[in-house]
């Protein structure tokens, strides 16, 4: 029997074929024409307002306030009168109308921020920072004077790094004196602190003298007993060592005491370094369509530069790369928003969308820079911010290191001991994350459990999404057959490799999950793991050429080296509709 497709058929799946294409090309930010449809229309307004300011601004004045180092007053200006921070940055119940901490509209900012310099996004940042120990406290009081600064259009500062123990929190020398008369005296420093030039509020970490608990209290960067020391950095950014004098405080200005003190330092640390991945997601994104720009537009040797072969690869790669840097973290938004007491599964995403989005983030700007070459150098571009800015943040709240340590931790329950949980759909909706600001104990991260990872990979078919698969199978094999041994277990350089295999399969997982959720062509998610299966083989090869891998690790460790998939067609279709299509579509005001 011959069957012959009906015009209604033919209509839908020309309609599905749009949609997919239109939902894939919204991955890059091109801020001229997002439209930010998943957004209420106040928080859409509020974010196309910012993105005024900016094209507004012009890429001329960006560059040079960045090369003269202006500090950001005009964007702080603009942020006070638009009520940008008072709305974002105030939970309901604290502020009015459309007060709310809501992570989805907030990573909106942060992408936008990075997009435009990541000056812009760093007093955004560090006020975050700030605010976190405020809104986790009880204190009712400070509460509510935060509150009132932010409607003032204040900024605020997070006082927990010293000069002498950087992020060293158990070594604290800020000290807190209890005086007679019940009042306290604060004497001591802190070290690269953003914003504290203007700080409203700097949530301060320190330690009883008497006792040595830990303690958190707020501070006026205006008092007289604050000591504003230096800028410690050359930028537009005020990253300040600051001085507490005998600064005078009362109960009134406690944040949290003992081991709630350092819960809030962590759980703070929780909320801010998602952020940053989101950062590196904007620089990238700008670059992206500068570089694209540049060399489409640009004749060697009677070629235009992206007809040359590599300069195709280095693009598809940087595509891959961003587009998936995109999937994780909007993913990642949905667990950090369905989180709570009996669901911790954003405290392995956060410090992903952290440390392997923002080094991802570095790929890109790699392979761009790679193509550009010494255009990349030049002051009247964005790529000269973008390619010293994205080197900053997989140092930030926290080194690549650190954080590869936190995850290492959740490997063995995601590998062999799931939980079950309900499907999560996607949070989008105007609703204030309570849960970040009473996450609780920072203790027990390895009872943590996660939904099976299988049952994702399990439902798709596609050529190097299979091949991806093998090589997931082998190192779960791995962490059976070739367990590592004490010795390997103390060398950091060897587990940061292992932790870069495990951390592919996670990123894998959500970026698949995304795939489904948001309709995104299979082509482009075949191109993302074709760079995902290179980047597995490199790190098991990595680990392979270790003096002290055993010969049963160095066997599966072989197995785990493969090639993805050659599909020409594929690539060459995800050049034509997703790569090559951005040419000239955005190019900022000057």
């Amino acid at each position: 029997m011959i069957s012959f497709n009906s015009p209604q058929t033919t209509a839908d799946a020309a309609a599905k074929e749009t949609a997919m294409v239109a939902a894939t090309r919204q991955l890059i930010l091109n801020p001229q024409t997002a439209e930010y449809g998943d957004l209420d229309d106040a928080s859409r307004q509020l974010v196309k307002k910012t993105i005024a300011f900016f094209e507004g601004k012009g890429l001329d004045m960006i560059l040079h306030d960045d090369h003269e180092r202006v500090w950001y007053q005009d964007f702080l200006d603009f942020s006070r009168d638009a009520g940008l921070f008072a709305t974002f940055l105030t939970p309901a119940g604290y502020g009015q109308g459309d007060c709310r901490w809501d992570t989805f509209r907030n990573c909106a900012i942060n992408e936008v921020l990075g997009f435009y310099g990541l000056s812009y996004w760093y007093t955004w940042q560090v006020t975050i920072l700030g605010l976190g120990p405020i809104w986790m406290s009880d204190n009712e009081e400070v509460k509510g004077r935060a509150a009132a600064f932010l409607g003032q259009g204040e900024i605020f500062a997070f006082g927990l790094s010293e000069k002498e123990h950087g992020a060293d929190i158990y070594a604290s020398d800020m000290s807190l004196t209890p005086l007679a008369d019940g009042s306290y005296r604060a004497d001591g420093g802190k070290y690269y602190i953003g914003n504290a030039n203007q700080a409203a509020l700097v949530s301060t970490f320190g330690k009883f003298s008497d006792s040595g608990e830990y303690v958190f209290f707020a501070v006026s960067s205006r008092h007289e007993n604050y000591e504003l020391v230096k800028n410690v950095i050359n930028s537009q950014n005020y990253v300040a060592e600051y001085a507490l004098n005998s600064y005078p405080l009362t109960r009134a200005d406690i944040l949290a005491e003992g081991r709630q003190a350092w819960d809030m330092a962590l759980n703070t640390v929780n909320v801010g370094k998602f952020n940053l991945g989101w950062a590196s997601i904007g620089i990238c994104s700008h670059a992206f369509h500068e570089a694209l720009n540049h060399a489409a537009s640009r004749r060697l040797f009677d070629h235009y530069v992206t007809d040359f072969v590599h300069v195709k690869q280095l693009f598809l790669d940087a595509y891959a790369r961003l587009a998936a840097m995109k999937l994780f973290a909007l993913r990642a938004i949905d667990y950090m928003r369905c989180a709570g007491q009996d669901d911790r599964r954003y405290l392995l995403f956060s410090p992903m969308v952290k440390m392997k989005v923002t080094t991802q983030g570095e790929e890109v700007i790699n392979a761009l820079w790679d193509v550009i070459a010494a255009r990349g150098f030049e002051k009247d571009m964005y790529f000269e911010m973008a390619a010293r800015d994205i080197r900053a943040l997989p140092k930030l709240e926290g080194t690549v290191h650190v954080n590869m340590a936190l995850i290492i931790k959740f490997m063995a329950n995601y590998f062999f001991k799931p939980g079950s949980y309900a499907p999560t759909p996607r949070q989008t909706g105007p609703v204030n994350d309570d849960f970040l600001f009473r996450q609780g104990p920072t203790k027990g991260l390895g009872k943590t459990r996660f939904h099976d990872y299988r049952q994702v990979y399990g439902r798709v078919d596609l050529p190097n999404v299979n091949v991806f698969k093998k090589q997931i199978r082998v190192l779960k094999l791995f962490l059976v057959a070739g367990k590592p041994g004490k010795e390997q277990v103390k060398d950091f350089d060897f587990l940061l490799n292992l932790g870069e295999l495990f951390t592919l399969v996670v990123y894998g997982q959500l970026i698949l999950e995304n795939m489904e959720l948001l309709g995104i062509d299979k082509r482009v998610i075949e191109q993302i793991f074709d760079v995902m299966i290179r980047d597995f083989s490199k790190f098991a090869l990595q680990l392979y050429t270790k003096p002290g891998t055993t010969i049963m690790q160095r066997l599966l460790l072989k197995r785990m080296i493969r090639r993805p998939v050659a599909d020409h067609g594929r690539a060459e279709e995800v050049w034509t509709t997703y790569v090559f299509a951005m040419k000239g579509e955005y190019e900022m005001n000057r």
